[in-house]
């Protein structure tokens, strides 16, 4: 009867415990960042979803709208620089982010890694290459002998993978894989075409170089920890959003588009 009652309690108890793990995980986002004061956003150097104004100071369409969130949570929105955006799981996992925030694609990866917010802005990964010869390149298969760089774990090297390209550079971000173009250690980079509107062509610091063809289209999400009741908060915040208009504002403002 005693081991009969033993079993019981050690039954009764491992199910409290399981039970409660469970709801920890559902809920210890929310409160871990309300307890540290802050929500930290992994980024990268963006144009024109994350980058530095002439004060020095992070802004963007996605900047802004992490600020936003953290208002609306009652804490502070600090940034963090994925130095490696290809190590960008590691950091949320980590710790030393809350969130990946940076006008990121919605794959697979992203969707088993991280639980991904819904779409919020429509995206595609473009061609550039040097406007005076860009012309010259209106398929995919005239792209085969062409050197490329990339961001290091990005759709673009998603992108050039499908295309069955071995001859490309992964770089730190897609910044700098507008870099290489222009310095000439490459024929082209693939980005998302929200960075080369803003970055290519007349009125910019690259108006020598051009968009070419478009590989794909795509949407961006928001991407927080594996369970993370933050999605959900995020969600829901979003939708008021775009309810109340200021998410189309801030659209605008960037010259965005939302999804839907």
């Amino acid at each position: 009867m005693k081991k009969s009652i033993a079993w019981v309690l050690t039954t009764i108890m491992m199910l409290a415990l399981l039970t409660g793990c469970g709801s920890k995980s559902a809920k210890s986002d929310t409160e871990y960042v309300k307890k540290n004061g802050k929500l930290i956003v992994g980024i990268t150097d963006y144009e024109p979803m994350d980058y530095k104004d002439e004060n020095g100071e992070w802004t963007g369409f996605d900047a802004e709208f992490a600020r936003m969130f953290a208002k609306e949570l009652g804490v502070d929105c600090e940034f963090f620089v994925i130095a490696d955006w290809g190590q960008k799981f590691f950091e949320l996992d980590s710790k030393n982010i809350d969130a990946i925030w940076n006008g990121m694609t919605i794959t697979d990866e992203v969707t088993l890694n991280t639980n991904c917010s819904n779409p919020y802005v429509v995206n595609a990964q473009v061609v550039i290459m040097k406007a005076d010869v860009v012309g010259n390149y209106t398929s995919t298969d005239s792209l085969k002998d062409l050197t490329f760089a990339v961001e290091s774990g990005s759709a673009g090297e998603d992108a050039v993978k499908d295309l069955g390209i071995t001859d490309y550079v992964a770089v730190q971000d897609q910044t700098k894989a507008v870099m290489e173009v222009s310095a000439g250690t490459a024929d082209a980079c693939v980005v998302d075409i929200t960075l080369a509107n803003a970055m290519t062509g007349e009125g910019t610091n690259y108006d020598d170089l051009a968009s070419g063809i478009s590989l794909s289209s795509e949407e961006y999400g928001v991407g927080f920890r594996k369970e993370s009741d933050l999605t959900d908060a995020f969600n829901k915040f979003m939708e008021k959003c775009l309810a109340d208009g200021s998410l189309q504002a801030l659209a605008d403002k960037y010259s965005l588009t939302l999804v839907g």
